[in-house]
């Protein structure tokens, strides 16, 4: 009996090496596409890359920057491209993320869309004045418990003009939780007359690879490699009230957009909604309130919706959604700008729609 287990064990050892030498025989003759062409907006731009590789790396590598939350994880459906001519059939990790309008455009997820032959792509032109910057931890401060400030200098000379609200591209390098170099998406908070540094504020999420290594690893004096600005969240010039929302690290961005507006002398009525679970959640408290010093037309509504008994909380209860719904009186002529986890967004979207407020005004990052 134990003869015959050690003979069956040898045997399925022998079938999987020759299933391994096989993959590997496989892609290094069938997987070897050589070297193909990336035509970008009818000829404007031509890369020659390495085939095989996904169309957001290929890119990435030739100095050319798609947005991409998740970083290439196929998880957050930023990194759409149109594919022209040479696109293929949809893989199944795309689908969730493309309508059938779309699909008739023949947009792709450029980061689950592997090169394998010559292609044409269309991409925004405003994505061919996106940088690569190499800068230099200036200083990490603890905000809350599980949320630091990242200070980033620019390389000497260098500037970065963002717009407000915007963010950059992040990349972690090789380490003991990631066996390659990736790229996470954060908002900047610093103001845009700030171009020499960027300010990220970034919570630890348990088990990320981006949060882990800042949290853990990353120390003043190291130098960070970033790629930017993106996005289309920013302030709309209009009339219209202001109504922000945000939770946690969402701060970020409404943080850059309320200094600039004070930076330019705006004074339109804007409303600051603020939500946490408790105090120890709470940061920036004492630079929002300067910011209602400074400006008058400007009120920050910080609300917890589990206060404990220790905080002695006496400013607004309940989740936030709660608060927006009791304290904005003029949806009709409001715009909303907000930035939070997919479902708090969501959730935010339908309150402001109960209150009228249309959904061409409505802007978010909803960054999972």
């Amino acid at each position: 009996m134990v003869l015959t287990l050690l003979i069956s064990i040898a045997i399925i050892s022998l079938i999987s090496v020759f299933l391994a030498l096989l993959m590997v025989i496989a892609d290094a003759t069938i997987g070897n596409y050589g070297i193909v062409k990336i035509s970008i907006n009818n000829g404007t731009k031509e890369l020659q890359v390495k085939g095989g590789q996904p169309l957001l790396k290929a890119l990435n590598q030739e100095g050319v920057f798609i947005p991409s939350a998740c970083g290439g994880r196929g998880s957050c459906g930023l990194c759409k491209v149109r594919v022209v001519e040479g696109g293929g059939e949809y893989l199944p990790t795309e689908l969730p993320f493309i309508s059938e309008e779309e699909k008739k455009q023949q947009i792709r997820l450029s980061c689950q869309f592997k090169v394998k032959t010559d292609v044409s792509i269309a991409i925004p032109e405003e994505l061919f004045s996106v940088r690569e910057f190499n800068t230099v931890v200036e200083r990490i401060r603890d905000l809350t418990h599980d949320i630091k400030e990242v200070t980033l200098r620019l390389k000497e000379g260098d500037t970065i003009t963002p717009k407000a609200g915007q963010y950059i591209q992040f990349e972690v390098p090789e380490y003991e939780n990631s066996e390659e170099s990736v790229y996470r998406a954060y908002s900047i908070a610093s103001p845009p007359d700030d171009n020499t540094r960027v300010e990220l504020e970034i919570r630890l999420v348990p088990n990320g690879i981006c949060t882990t290594y800042v949290h853990k690893f990353l120390k003043e004096g190291d130098k960070v490699t970033i790629n930017g600005p993106y996005g289309d969240f920013y302030l709309r010039t209009s009339e219209r009230n202001i109504i922000c929302i945000a939770g946690g690290s969402g701060m970020a961005p409404i943080k850059s957009i309320l200094l600039d507006m004070k930076d330019k002398g705006i004074k339109r009525n804007t409303m600051y909604f603020f939500g946490a679970r408790s105090k120890r959640d709470l940061f920036l408290l004492d630079e929002m309130h300067e910011l209602q010093q400074a400006m008058p037309n400007f009120k920050f509504v910080p609300a917890l919706s589990e206060p404990a008994p220790e905080d002695k909380w006496e400013g607004e209860i309940g989740l936030i959604t709660d608060v927006v719904r009791r304290m904005v009186k003029d949806g009709p002529n409001s715009e909303a700008y907000l930035c939070g986890s997919p479902g708090m967004i969501n959730a935010c979207m339908k309150v402001l729609t109960e209150l009228n407020v249309a959904p061409e005004n409505i802007f978010y990052d909803k960054f999972s």
